[in-house]
């Protein structure tokens, strides 16, 4: 079953090595966990994180099978630390009743599973942390996202710095090491072409979902993914819905539905029979937990014909092919919401190309829908990407053959002031690297 994991550590990147892993060890840790501590280390030397900050959060969808290769990657490179788990009973007990008999017990460096169990631990360890100089005491991991930030945003607030772990994304799957955010400049793309791979089953991908537990072993899909949706239920978000079971499902059906739309709340509420108070509430439980991901509209005065609507899109394509029971990937393929599904998985897997690197993508990537170009009839840009001042569109086509025209709503960026167009991207099922115009190429989704 899917465990989020929520992991806290501090200055880890002077404890970081992945050079001096043996091979033996490369056997072993996954090339995920090493990409991630890679990226940890990375990025914390870049922000200076032993002096801005006392720990790291990750955020991760990822599964126990994961929990596993992190614990197998501290046994190598973290042996130094203690261990204990608030699973146990008698170790909650203590921890909040004898705090300091707790630490006596365990002392620094510690890792803590499961802290979200016992909360009041938080407080001590802001204690600590506050009254030492030293660097990396804690490390810290949980299952439940929102008991976890609750716990963190009220005890460990400004001493955090959130890392999203998402799905696997297919650079994973396909095991490619090219780890930097998409955009696409000419370096980028140039530096992207010597790693790329062919993605011949994306269709069964797109239908699989990224849930690493069913890349991971033979795992019935229908069964994964019911025992997904029931645990989510009754564990993580039960005490917040304020409803049966069932409601919720059908809220949940609804919104996969939708996923590639425009957020539309009424819409949802005449559905389902619930008040549209409820489904903003619904919606954003489900946003907070990692289900769906809401894409702004870019924003800009000299754009005032824009619709200002988000639009929403579920983190996995998998769950949202379950909840809309799309039972295969043919049957998916030639359906009439493989437009929309397709667009989900490809802007999925550019988000994780962001938060892979240790990037916050909130204030990167926009659409936009309007009437600036014409006054009849509004014009889409399904991706906006920016970057150093630079706008770069992006269109998303379940198609081998694309046209110039789709990119014909981009020169409306020109509009903005202060800002520069960049050269124009139409995703696709193209075979390979098309220039349709001096500044719009056709590029397969491999170069993602």
């Amino acid at each position: 079953m899917e465990k989020e994991k929520y992991m806290h550590c501090t200055n880890m990147n002077n404890s970081i090595n992945i050079k001096e892993f043996d091979d033996h060890k490369k056997d072993i840790i996954s090339k995920e966990i090493i990409n991630i501590i890679t990226e940890i280390g990375e990025l914390s030397e870049s922000i200076g994180l032993n002096t801005r900050f006392d720990e790291i959060e990750l955020d991760s969808l990822k599964f126990i099978a994961i929990v596993v290769e992190i614990e197998l990657f501290y046994k190598f490179e973290f042996s130094e630390y203690n261990r204990t788990n608030f699973d146990d009973r008698l170790t909650r007990i203590q921890a909040k009743e004898e705090p300091k008999l707790f630490f006596l017990n365990n002392p620094c460096p510690l890792f803590i599973d499961e802290v979200q169990k016992e909360g009041a631990i938080l407080e001590e360890i802001k204690q600590i942390v506050d009254e030492s100089d030293e660097r990396g005491q804690f490390i810290l991991s949980g299952s439940q996202k929102l008991e976890l930030m609750k716990g963190i945003s009220e005890s460990l607030a400004g001493r955090v710095s959130i890392f999203e772990l998402s799905g696997l994304s297919m650079r994973e799957i396909k095991k490619i090491k090219f780890n930097k955010h998409f955009v696409p400049t000419e370096d980028y793309l140039k530096e992207r072409e010597t790693e790329l791979k062919k993605y011949d089953n994306v269709w069964e991908i797109i239908h699989k979902g990224s849930y690493p537990e069913l890349y991971d072993i033979d795992r019935d899909w229908q069964e994964f993914y019911s025992s997904y949706v029931s645990t989510y239920l009754e564990r993580d978000i039960n005490e917040l819905i304020a409803t049966d079971s069932i409601t919720f499902t059908k809220f949940l059906a609804a919104v996969a539905a939708r996923t590639g739309e425009l957020l539309n709340y009424a819409n949802i509420a005449s559905d389902i029979g619930i008040s549209e108070m409820t489904v903003k509430k619904w919606i954003s439980i489900l946003e907070r937990t990692g289900i769906v991901y809401l894409l702004q509209p870019y924003s800009a005065s000299a754009l005032n014909r824009a619709i200002k609507t988000p639009k929403i899109y579920f983190r996995d394509t998998g769950l949202a092919c379950y909840l809309t029971r799309w039972l295969t990937a043919d049957a998916l393929k030639n359906s009439a919401v493989a437009g929309n599904m397709f667009e989900t998985f490809v802007i999925s897997e550019i988000l994780k190309t962001y938060s892979n690197e240790g990037k916050d993508y909130r204030f990167n990537i926009y659409y936009y829908r309007g009437k600036d170009k014409r006054k009849t009839g509004e014009n889409e840009i399904d991706l906006i990407i920016e970057e150093n001042g630079v706008l770069y569109p992006v269109e998303i086509k379940m198609s081998g053959n694309p046209k110039a025209i789709m990119g014909a709503t981009n020169q409306v960026l020109d509009k903005i002031p202060d800002k520069k167009r960049g050269m124009g991207i139409i995703l696709c099922l193209i075979d390979k690297k098309t220039y349709l115009r001096e500044n719009l190429i056709a590029l397969p989704i491999e170069y993602i």
